[in-house]
C-alpha cells in the first residue's frame, strides 16, 4: 500500500528536521511525504531538503493549518493518508509498516494508535501519555477522540465524506473525526502502542480564552453535523487530558520496533 504523509509547515525550522528524519527512516518502501508550507520566512524548506525530504511540496500562503492539510489531501496519491505535523515525529522506523499491516490484516477504513506528548526542547522528556484505547462509538459522547496525528484513513474516505472544515479554527480535526467515525460510521481499528511523539503546546491550550474558544468550536462541530452532545460531553473532553498526565509512559505497551509479519 502506498502511504501519503502530509506535513503542514510555517516557520518550522526548529523542528522540521526531526519530522523529516522520522519519515525518511521508515522501513515501509512506498511513502509519499507531502510538505505544504505557508510561505515560511525562515529556512524550513531548505532544512527539510537537507534532512532528506524528496517528496512533493507546496510553498504558498494559505488560510491556516487546516487549509494546508486540505491542500495535501487533494494532492495525495497514496492508498492511505496520515497527517504528521512539523513538530511531531514517528516513534520508530517501523511505525508505518505497522499501520499498513493493520490495514491489510483487518481491512478497515481507518487506523489509529497512541501518542506521547514530549517537552518542546528535550524530546526525551515525556509530559503526557495519550492511550486512546479501543474504539466504541459511544465514547464520543464522553469527550473521547483518537489522537489525530496517529489517525490514518483510506483516501477514498476523504473523497466520499470531505476533508477539514475551514469554518473551524482549532477544532477542525475534532469535527473531522466526529464526522467520519460517529456520523458516517467508517470502520476503524485500534493499533496499540506509541506511534507518534508530539511536542507539547497546542494552540487551544495556551490560555483560558483559547480553551473557551475551543469549547465553543467543539460544540459547533456537533451542530454542523446535526447532532446534540450530552450535557457532559464537552466538559469531559478537556478532563481526559488530565488523565493523560497520570499515565506512566513505562506502563504503556510499546509498539514492536520490528517490521510486522506479512
Amino acid at each position: 500500500m502506498k502511504v501519503s504523509i502530509i506535513t503542514p509547515t510555517y516557520n518550522s525550522q526548529a523542528t522540521i528536521g526531526d519530522t523529516v528524519k522520522s519519515v525518511v527512516a521508515q522501513s515501509h518502501a512506498d511513502i509519499e511525504h507531502i510538505i505544504v508550507d505557508g510561505a515560511s520566512q525562515d529556512q524550513t524548506l531548505q532544512l527539510a531538503k537537507s534532512f532528506g525530504h524528496t517528496g512533493p511540496f507546496i510553498c504558498e500562503k494559505d488560510m491556516g493549518i487546516y487549509d494546508a492539510m486540505n491542500k495535501g489531501i487533494q494532492m495525495a496519491t497514496g492508498d492511505i493518508i496520515g497527517i504528521l505535523n512539523s513538530d511531531d515525529f514517528y516513534s520508530h522506523t517501523h511505525a508505518i509498516d505497522h499501520v499498513v499491516h493493520t490495514f491489510k490484516k483487518h481491512n478497515k477504513d481507518s487506523v489509529y494508535s497512541d501518542l506521547l506528548y514530549v517537552d518542546t526542547e528535550d524530546t526525551s522528556k515525556v509530559l503526557r501519555t495519550w492511550v486512546a484505547g479501543k474504539f466504541h462509538r459511544r465514547h464520543f459522547l464522553r469527550g473521547w477522540m483518537p489522537p489525530h496525528p496517529t489517525f490514518f484513513v483510506r483516501r477514498e474516505v476523504y473523497q466520499k465524506f470531505g476533508d477539514f472544515n475551514l469554518d473551524l479554527k482549532s477544532s477542525a480535526d475534532y469535527e473531522l473525526l466526529l464526522r467520519l467515525l460517529f456520523v458516517h460510521k467508517i470502520s476503524v481499528e485500534y493499533l496499540p502502542g506509541i506511534l507518534v511523539h508530539m511536542r507539547a503546546g497546542g494552540q487551544s491550550n495556551r490560555s483560558v480564552f483559547n480553551r473557551l474558544a475551543a469549547h465553543r468550536e467543539d460544540y459547533h462541530a456537533w451542530k454542523l453535523n446535526g447532532l446534540s452532545p450530552k450535557w457532559y460531553t464537552l466538559l469531559m473532553k478537556p478532563t481526559r487530558k488530565i488523565q493523560q498526565f497520570m499515565v506512566k509512559s513505562s506502563s504503556v505497551l510499546s509498539m514492536p520496533t520490528q517490521s510486522p509479519a506479512n
